[in-house]
């Protein structure tokens, strides 16, 4: 465990271009990945060779568009990096997203730098936080990252 965690500033957005889901049809570890540009997203599974391409439109409060959302939303898929914690879900979107989660947890000083009120550590639920949930979480992590 490291002491020290300086806060990169960065937004959920930054790790959803990739995110780490369970395959469709095999259920192992696959990935999605959008590109808001061309307005496709893929999912791709190595271990039994499944791929499916989508467009990014989405319908959202009755509104069909094309949204930049997270990369498996696009899949009716289960993201591979969740557990649950208390009455609560503890996940990430891909394994950088993960260990950037895990410094952060395991670090005694949090070190804040022009925050901008809106980056990923700022909006995660109270329990990330809270010391009490350290070791449990990072357990969680630990197994998780072997999963």
């Amino acid at each position: 465990m490291q002491n020290r965690f300086q806060d990169q500033n960065f937004r959920l957005t930054h790790f959803q271009e990739e995110v780490t889901v369970a395959c469709p049809k095999c259920h192992k570890k696959a990935v999605t990945t959008v590109n808001y540009d061309e307005k496709k997203a893929k999912l791709t599974c190595t271990h039994c060779g499944f791929h499916d391409v989508k467009d990014t439109l989405l319908t959202h409060l009755g509104y069909t568009a094309n949204y930049k959302a997270d990369a498996s939303a696009y899949f009716d898929v289960e993201t591979w990096y969740c557990a649950p914690f208390k009455n609560d879900f503890f996940f990430a979107y891909n394994e950088a997203h993960l260990l950037y989660l895990e410094q952060y947890i395991g670090a005694k000083l949090r070190e804040h730098k022009d925050r901008s009120h809106f980056t990923l550590l700022e909006k995660l639920p109270k329990f990330y936080h809270e010391s009490k949930n350290r070791a449990a979480l990072l357990k969680i992590i630990e197994k998780l990252k072997t999963k």
